[in-house]
């Protein structure tokens, strides 16, 4: 961040800060929130993190999680209070997305509130929101980012044992348990110094990767035995849940997680997708090897984006219409896939 010593100024004095994240927040994002929730708190900062949706029960571990304002759309009173609170906010940092977008229902208050903006991600093409940036596609995840910041700073020996693991938890997940090709040195010093401060890894992968509910080992085993499609002339697996399907298992939000990656481990496959139902809309999951953009892919067909290699996206119509829409891109892409 090239005015991170303009930013550093600012949080010298006690100010009201709120500390936001995208929908459906993953460990990265409910990590570096977190971790820098309670990095502000050592400093003597008011910090109130909030979350536009709930999230993972195997993330609830996380120091603060008490805490956190998550919307539900059960009741109306969390967003009511959330936008209270940016409303009112000296500072509010926006983590783990590049566009206001991705906060839904809380776009209009992040956009239109008096705060000093702060962006930390490492999302491509972010918006231009924010008064300070801590951006880049070099890193691995966001929650890196924040370390790296708080380094900058020279700070580092405020960060506590708590705030070690959130942090780690999201270096840790968004590079795949240190698999993905974001994988550099750069994470693996972070991840060093992290466990230096106090960050436990064994039990941050214990509470994060061997955390399940019975339920949701039951979806996985049927998934892979009845749901899991190959198509070897294009590289390509694709996984379709229906709503119905993740009632039969009472599927949890984050139950879907990581669904995705086993249709990326089949042998020749570079890309694979999950698609289910939510509500009115499909979501989609995508994740690629090599050089194949699922971004684009995303971006170009179903109002997604993401990394090269991991996207999301969003599909108005029946599963089966997404599903059409999916098959029917696949020639334009066959190629490209059959020379990743």
């Amino acid at each position: 961040m090239d005015r991170s010593r303009e930013l550093q100024q600012l949080l010298l004095t006690p100010k009201n800060v709120v500390i936001i994240t995208h929908f459906k927040p993953d460990a990265d994002a409910l990590g570096s929130s977190l971790g820098l929730a309670g990095f502000l708190k050592v400093k003597g900062h008011k910090v109130t993190t909030i979350t536009p949706s709930d999230y993972p029960s195997f993330l609830s571990w996380m120091p603060g999680n008490e805490e956190v304002l998550a919307l539900s759309g059960d009741s109306a009173e969390p967003a009511k209070k959330a936008k209270e609170a940016i409303a009112k906010a000296d500072i509010l940092f926006c983590l783990d997305f590049s566009t206001p977008k991705r906060v839904e229902e809380l776009e209009e208050s992040v956009r239109n509130t008096g705060a000093v903006k702060v962006l930390i991600d490492h999302h491509l093409e972010p918006e231009k929101f924010a008064t300070f940036e801590q951006w880049t596609t070099k890193s691995a995840s966001t929650a890196q980012l924040v370390f790296e910041l708080i380094e900058e700073w020279n700070e580092t020996h405020l960060i506590n044992p708590d705030v070690a693991n959130c942090l780690y938890a999201g270096l840790m997940t968004d590079t795949g348990n240190f698999r993905h090709n974001n994988t550099t040195e750069r994470e693996f010093v972070a991840a060093a110094r992290l466990t230096s401060l106090g960050a436990n890894p064994s039990e941050v992968a214990r509470q994060i990767y061997d955390t399940n509910s019975l339920e949701r080992l039951r979806l996985t085993g049927y998934v892979l035995n009845e749901k899991l499609r190959v198509l070897p002339e294009f590289r390509t697996a694709y996984i379709v849940l229906s709503q119905d399907e993740l009632k039969r298992f009472n599927s949890k939000t984050g139950d879907t997680e990581g669904l995705v990656n086993y249709g990326l481990s089949v042998n020749n496959v570079v890309l694979a997708v999950l698609m289910y139902e939510r509500k009115s809309e499909i979501k989609l999951s995508f994740r690629s090897l090599g050089e194949f953009s699922v971004n684009d892919l995303a971006r170009k067909h179903f109002a997604g984006g993401g990394h090269r290699n991991a996207a999301g996206g969003t599909f108005h119509g029946t599963l089966d219409e997404a599903l059409s829409r999916f098959l029917e891109l696949l020639p334009s892409y066959q190629q490209q896939l059959i020379n990743t």
